[in-house]
């Protein structure tokens, strides 16, 4: 790892190579009231006052719907088209939030757990994060117990720490933050020596999460599901803003003797997710599905992959119509 310093003329400098590299690049952009990541191609167009996107940025590497492969019927041949890594551009995600990033770990793990996901691991290698410390947090964030930070590094190829100068620490951290950095390497100074964590967000422990782990471990058939699950709609909006989530389910989009097979986000949450074809469902109540949701993340996953299935950015709790708190019912396990 290497630590630089950017002013705040050298940033826009810097953000300017990388557009006229050819690279595509999204960056977290506001839209009436909201802030979503968006393709740029100017350091203004990019947000400034937010605590967290509505969505994640997982959709670099996982799209809500991917063709798989298309295939043509003709004279009883099939000629089939298959996914073509070399179609994936080289992209840049500019100010990505520490937690964000943090989430690409496990998504990783789970695509290359008993396979390896070729389409996926494509994207991620055109993939660039440029992640930015936080300086601001809310009472839905909760990086900190789950071995995250507003500086953790987890996941990043290059983070800034931003100055009231309106420059920032640059922590290079990998190959890919270094070949980024060389676009406009004059516009990048000899570290100044600044210490970092003055400047991030304040984000209390909420809990103790191997102390979560642990109770999880012989709560299977505990009351607290029903407790926890009784106002939830099962609508699966938390599955789909979180950065770990990586259910899918896969269509066949057919017309005539053409089609294609595509890969779409789906959630354990929905009532048909596991639905068998005889009729019978393993998880036929919602109580079952939120117990999966949060043995998944917190026991399951660390469990087979070593690696948790949160990364405390309190999107599900925001995004949720009926206040389905993860922070508080986890806080509520870690207690009881």
């Amino acid at each position: 790892m290497e630590t630089k310093y950017i002013s705040k003329n050298g940033l826009n400098e810097w953000f300017s190579q990388i557009v006229k590299s050819g690279k595509r690049v999204y960056a977290p952009v506001e839209e009436r009231g909201k802030v979503e990541f968006k393709k740029v191609q100017a350091l203004s167009e990019v947000a400034e006052e937010y605590i967290q996107t509505t969505q994640s940025i997982k959709s670099a590497v996982f799209p809500r719907a991917e063709v798989l492969f298309s295939y043509e019927k003709e004279n009883g041949n099939v000629k089939v088209e298959d996914f073509n890594p070399d179609t994936v551009k080289e992209t840049v995600l500019w100010k990505v939030h520490p937690c964000d990033a943090a989430g690409f770990k496990p998504l990783t793990a789970i695509f290359n757990w008993d396979y390896t996901d070729k389409l996926y691991n494509a994207h991620l290698e055109k993939t660039t994060l440029v992640t930015f410390s936080c300086a601001k947090a809310d009472k839905s964030c909760f990086c900190t117990s789950v071995n995250g930070g507003p500086g953790n590094t987890s996941g990043s190829d290059i983070l800034l720490t931003m100055l009231p100068d309106g420059g920032a620490i640059v922590e290079i951290l990998t190959p890919k933050g270094e070949a980024l950095v060389q676009l406009a390497a004059s516009a990048f100074e000899n570290d100044k020596g600044e210490d970092k964590s003055k400047y991030l967000a304040d984000v209390p422990l909420a809990f103790d999460l191997e102390e979560v782990r642990a109770r999880l471990a012989t709560a299977f058939d505990s009351p607290v599901w029903k407790e926890q699950s009784e106002r939830c709609l099962g609508c699966g909006a938390c599955a789909f803003v979180c950065p770990t989530c990586a259910c899918f389910d896969i269509q066949e989009d057919a017309h005539g003797s053409k089609g294609k097979r595509i890969r779409c986000w789906d959630s354990c949450g929905f009532s048909l997710f596991t639905l068998h074809t005889s009729g019978h469902n393993p998880r036929a109540v919602q109580s079952q599905r939120w117990r999966q949701r949060i043995l998944h993340k917190f026991s399951y996953m660390p469990d087979r992959l070593s690696v948790f299935g949160c990364t405390g950015c309190g999107r599900c709790s925001r995004a949720c119509p009926v206040d389905m708190n993860i922070l508080e019912h986890i806080t509520s396990i870690s207690k009881k």
